[in-house]
């Protein structure tokens, strides 16, 4: 084997993803749900149900909680009730709709996602990623 041959890296990692793929080691890549987010529908749908109930069965517990504390009996109960609900369709809300790519949070998503590559400037922070500033 010779020592010092610029080829010499890139055919050991075209040879190592071989043997790896071969031997089933490298995961294989998973199918995106429409939203690109990594989650199928039926899990976003599963999501989106527990969001709704759990709003609305939080507005419920306290409501009913305050009304039997202060023995108002349906007024603090139908007060959270709404706002139980309007808490669940607003986490909904906010889980479906789209988000930019600096929304996103740090780990999720396509690799590399949310954050300027090497030669592109960043536009969020003044200054930075320009020619002869920052």
């Amino acid at each position: 084997m010779t020592v010092g041959s610029g080829n010499d890296d890139g055919d050991f990692e075209r040879r190592l993803l071989e043997a790896r793929t071969k031997q089933g080691l490298d995961p294989k890549p998973v199918a995106r749900a429409a939203g690109g987010s990594g989650s199928s529908l039926m899990a976003v749908g599963v999501r989106a149900g527990v969001e709704m109930v759990s709003g609305l069965g939080v507005g419920v517990a306290i409501g009913w909680a305050l009304d039997r504390w202060l023995h108002t009996s349906p007024m603090f109960l139908a007060l959270f009730v709404l706002m139980g609900g309007a808490a669940g369709v607003a986490n909904v809300w906010r889980m479906l709709s789209p988000r930019s790519p600096r929304e996103r949070p740090q780990g999720k998503g396509e690799p590399g996602e949310g954050l300027p590559s090497e030669g592109q400037p960043d536009e969020g922070r003044a200054g930075k990623g320009q020619p002869g500033k920052g």
